[in-house]
């Protein structure tokens, strides 16, 4: 399978990297305006193709990636016209917000164009993504998979309707960024408790492995966990009651309505 990447930034740099270091049998070619982006990528993965021209990488893949930022998708489509070919050719785009219906207005033959949208977050740089897809209607289930199996090697991928990946994305994609703010949090107020940083830091990013791990082991709602410290009269109840009391669980799902 030969996967094509336009685009060398945060997230096209990291799916390049993370796919040259996967079990997949794929080659990979990347374009980008950006020369010192493509030499460092160059460097780090010698095997993975670049170039400063996208039509030279698009013509031949079976899936070309679009890793650019939202408004360049037009102009992007609009450039490897030529050399693209929809009905034989799988499209994938990672741009947040720009629609499968709008990308198969910027492309000949929309109506036979196999379009995937995907938002991975940060985390993809690690391998440990979690990623969302969803496709056009005449996309076949060998193609799902094919696009989820990319995905999976960068974490975990899970293919929905595209009328969620507004949720999603907040939950995921700028909900990494609200998980950090919970370690940041913790952090501080581990150091007002008398607890150098560092070792504040370190112990809460333990803390938190411990949870996913219980959750991921038993299958439980975190509340049967919750349970399990929280004993009557208890220092876990108070602490608990006293983050509600402010506002915790409110602030985290109006934070997630507020990024949708």
């Amino acid at each position: 399978m030969k996967i094509s990447i336009i685009g060398a930034g945060n997230m096209g740099g990291a799916i390049a990297r993370g796919l040259a270091h996967s079990n997949l049998e794929i080659e990979i070619a990347v374009a980008d305006l950006a020369v010192d982006k493509l030499d460092e990528l160059k460097q780090e993965c010698p095997a993975i193709k670049t170039s400063i021209n996208s039509c030279e990488i698009v013509e031949g893949a079976d899936v070309v990636l679009l890793a650019v930022k939202p408004w360049l998708v037009q102009p992007v489509l609009a450039s490897i016209e030529d050399k693209f070919d929809a009905t034989l050719q799988v499209l994938l785009s990672i741009a947040a917000g720009v629609a499968i219906d709008d990308i198969k207005s910027w492309v000949k033959n929309p109506d036979d164009a196999v379009i995937f949208r995907a938002i991975p977050n940060t985390a993809i740089s690690i391998h440990q993504s979690m990623t969302f897809v969803c496709h056009s209607t005449n996309a076949s289930a060998e193609q799902v998979a094919v696009v989820k199996s990319i995905f999976d090697e960068l974490g975990k991928a899970a293919v929905i309707e595209e009328r969620l990946m507004s949720a999603a994305t907040s939950l995921c994609s700028c909900g990494i960024a609200f998980a950090m703010r919970y370690v940041r949090a913790a952090t501080e107020g581990g150091v007002e408790l008398g607890i150098y940083p560092e070792q504040s830091k370190e112990y809460v990013l333990q803390t938190l492995r411990g949870a996913i791990e219980l959750l991921e082991a038993t299958g439980n709602n975190p509340e049967v966990e919750i349970d399990k410290v929280t004993t009557p009269g208890g220092i876990t109840i108070k602490g608990l009651n006293a983050m509600e009391a402010n506002g915790f669980t409110n602030a985290v799902i109006q934070g997630l309505k507020a990024s949708k």
